[in-house]
């Protein structure tokens, strides 16, 4: 795995850290926060959704089994107090925190559906920052709320006249490995004070503080590169199994909007290597375009099988 650098850090860096959940921002970029803060700069983070429809650790708190739309609100008014507490460990007032309410577990729903508003709403709350450096869920990630998020803002960010400077950080799965990384280690007081916040998440911390503990003690990883799936010419990074082809889905995205429909209704080759390549014609793009291959079944297993690519 090779190695790059975060972007040179001072008093006029503006930090804008995109979390689709409470906990995310602590995960993926506490040593960063502080850096930022400690150079005299400026950090904002936009919160997309209250992680509210995380079933089992409430159902282990609250020892209740239901858990109906007001248990879920009470849970997530219960998630932001913990993001504030957290942030508060890592030296960021609670006024630099921008709540969305967006649906938890409903990103790629909402990508897919509310296209125009959805990205309106996360450009306004660029703009109103006037970022200098981004740092956003990598599309590599295999939850799909990140990788929805992901989307999003490259969809928002390219809507600019200014570009913007943006680092994708990886929390759930391997992806990374191979790619270029810029890797913040951090200073021991850093290192522990991140520690100290995601401690605030108690109710994450409940079931899964070991795993979490994990993944906030080794060193944070960005991504500034595409992804580990690009695809210049509409070639596909899938070759999935000609029994599935009835039930898949491919969902491509761009500045254009959003098209869900059966694998088969796209314009596709096949080439001698057993690759699928999209015929880009179909896609009108003059930005960056996303695409994401699924099965359209329902599915307790809520991470992505094949997940993006960046066409």
């Amino acid at each position: 795995m090779s190695t790059v650098t975060v972007p040179e850090l001072s008093a006029q860096t503006r930090l804008l850290v995109v979390a689709p959940h409470p906990d995310d921002e602590t995960l993926a970029t506490g040593v960063l926060i502080q850096q930022v803060m400690a150079a005299g700069g400026q950090v904002r983070i936009v919160l997309l959704t209250d992680g509210d429809a995380n079933p089992w650790p409430q159902r282990w708190l609250e020892r209740r089994w239901r858990i109906g739309a007001v248990d879920r609100q009470r849970w997530g008014r219960r998630r932001r107090i913990e993001v504030h507490r957290a942030l508060d460990r890592l030296g960021v007032p609670s006024t630099r925190l921008l709540p969305l309410g967006w649906p938890d577990m409903g990103l790629l729903a909402r990508l897919r559906d509310d296209t125009i508003i959805t990205l309106d709403a996360l450009t306004a709350a660029i703009d109103a920052f006037a970022p200098t450096l981004v740092a956003l869920p990598a599309l590599g990630d295999r939850h799909p709320d990140h990788g929805a998020a992901h989307v999003m803002c490259r969809l928002a960010l390219a809507r600019r006249v200014d570009s913007v400077a943006w680092l994708a950080y990886p929390v759930h799965g391997s992806h990374e490995d191979g790619l270029a990384m810029a890797v913040e280690e951090g200073s021991p007081a850093q290192r522990q004070r991140k520690l100290s916040a995601l401690t605030e998440h108690a109710t994450q911390m409940a079931l899964s503080g070991r795993r979490m503990r994990g993944l906030a003690a080794r060193p944070e990883r960005y991504v500034p590169a595409e992804g580990p799936e690009v695809s210049g010419t509409g070639r596909l990074p899938w070759q999935p199994p000609t029994v599935l082809h009835p039930f898949l889905r491919l969902l491509v995205a761009g500045p254009a909007g959003v098209s869900d429909r059966p694998w088969r209704q796209w314009p596709m080759t096949r080439g001698a290597d057993g690759s699928y390549r999209l015929d880009m014609s179909a896609v009108a793009s003059s930005g960056p375009c996303f695409a994401r291959l699924h099965l359209d079944w329902p599915s307790p297993w809520i991470f992505d099988h094949w997940g993006w690519c960046r066409l």
